[in-house]
């Protein structure tokens, strides 16, 4: 996936914003807490997501996978995907999406309704 895809993908989901910080990341937001973040690896493509303890335990030895760098690393359950093999573009995508659901339902009530999430 280019970051290009990343963000049109990102940017499709309800109630998010962007913004690029640190160092020129792609920082996808929802309810002004970070979901996706698309850089971070060397110049290589690199594309970061929170996930659910379960996942953590899978993905984190994954081959082209690890604990995501700075997050992970303070007990936050993120996963980079850094090199190859790596997820494929569709299960990236599901991540990502897992990612927003996860951390849209951390929001409070109150936003979460004002931003239409979570309402089934």
């Amino acid at each position: 996936m280019t970051y290009e895809e990343y963000n049109v993908f990102c940017g499709g989901l309800p109630a998010t914003t962007y913004v690029v910080q640190w160092g020129g990341s792609h920082v996808w937001k929802v309810g002004g807490k970070v979901f996706a973040i698309g850089g971070w690896a060397d110049g290589m493509p690199a594309y970061t997501f929170k996930v659910s303890d379960i996942g953590y335990e899978v993905l984190r030895n994954e081959p082209g996978l690890r604990p995501a760098p700075y997050l992970a690393s303070r007990g936050m359950k993120w996963i980079q995907h850094y090199a190859e093999p790596g997820l494929s573009d569709e299960e990236l995508k599901d991540y990502i999406l897992q990612s927003h659901k996860i951390v849209s339902l951390g929001l409070t009530k109150k936003l979460q309704k004002e931003l239409g999430l979570n309402q089934d």
